[in-house]
């Protein structure tokens, strides 16, 4: 067993960096005439009273355990709610999603597998699978490995988008439940499974669909602010649509965590496990009355 201080930079990825690039590129995005960089999803102007909101992301290194243990259909579910759930932060209904698989060696089972997975989750979304790509690109994948990536499109009514600009101090941070690990932090993951192994089937459970949910939550309370809870933990990922001045103080034994969160933290310090993981909250949204919503923290002050 390790010594219990593995971090994500040890495991070969820094989110400091992924930070930096990010603020790289921000100059080059804008440069366009694009606006809100950085958001969970792109918004263009459709016409004077509607956006349509944009995502993109890929289910990463969870691929290549999901492959070795037969879970491939779950990392297609994985990669359709993903970027669902990163629409729906805006207040945007899901239109249409595309995919990309890149291989070394396209294996056609494994492709169907992983299309199927996402075309189950677009059904449930009311979200049309129109189209996507299949690559054959030996020399860049190593024999066996593949890569799956998508875009989901959606719509909002201007009066309906959610920014987050509207959140204030003493708003109640309301957390919604996730099932395991969810599409983020598997470079650690699988570097601590080399020390010892977990068979819980959290691992790998795919990320659930947030979108019925948000739509509860809007039809009951005034929602200021919706967050995906994937890589950069739940803080990070709060400070993503909090206002400048503006932080989330969280009472972090409010909720159950997983049991998959138990076997990583006998490998990685608390704090990095914060900085990671979303430690069994996948969702987040901000609102002046929870209701009977699990209150896991209050915006405050920085």
């Amino acid at each position: 067993m390790g010594s219990g201080e593995e971090t994500y930079a040890a495991a070969g990825v820094s989110l400091t960096t992924a930070e930096a690039i990010v603020e790289r590129l921000r100059a080059a995005a804008e440069s366009t005439g694009a606006s809100g960089f950085g958001a969970f999803a792109g918004l263009y102007p459709l016409d004077g009273s509607r956006f349509l909101a944009a995502a993109t992301d890929s289910v990463g290194t969870k691929l290549i355990l999901a492959r070795k243990r037969g879970r491939l259909r779950a990392c297609g579910a994985d990669l359709a709610a993903h970027c669902v759930n990163d629409v729906a932060t805006c207040g945007a209904e899901p239109l249409f999603f595309l995919d990309y698989v890149a291989a070394n060696r396209i294996d056609l089972e494994s492709v169907v597998e992983l299309v199927e997975g996402a075309a189950e989750i677009c059904r449930e979304a009311g979200c049309a699978l129109i189209g996507g790509e299949t690559a054959e690109l030996p020399g860049i994948y190593q024999a066996d490995e593949l890569d799956f990536a998508g875009t989901c499109v959606g719509l909002v009514e201007r009066d309906r988008l959610i920014d987050g600009s509207r959140i204030e101090v003493g708003d109640a941070v309301v957390g919604l439940p996730s099932v395991g690990v969810h599409a983020n932090g598997f470079t650690l993951v699988r570097r601590i499974l080399e020390e010892q192994d977990y068979a819980g089937d959290d691992l790998l459970a795919p990320t659930p669909l947030y979108l019925d949910e948000v739509r509860r939550l809007r039809a009951t309370a005034d929602v200021r602010g919706l967050a995906h809870i994937t890589g950069g933990g739940i803080l990070g990922n709060l400070s993503r649509i909090l206002p400048d001045g503006l932080r989330a103080d969280l009472d972090w034994n409010r909720w159950e965590r997983p049991p998959v969160f138990g076997w990583l933290a006998r490998h990685v310090p608390e704090d990095e496990l914060r900085r990671v993981f979303n430690l069994g909250i996948g969702y987040v949204a901000v609102v002046p009355d929870p209701g009977d919503g699990l209150v896991i923290g209050t915006i405050v002050r920085a």
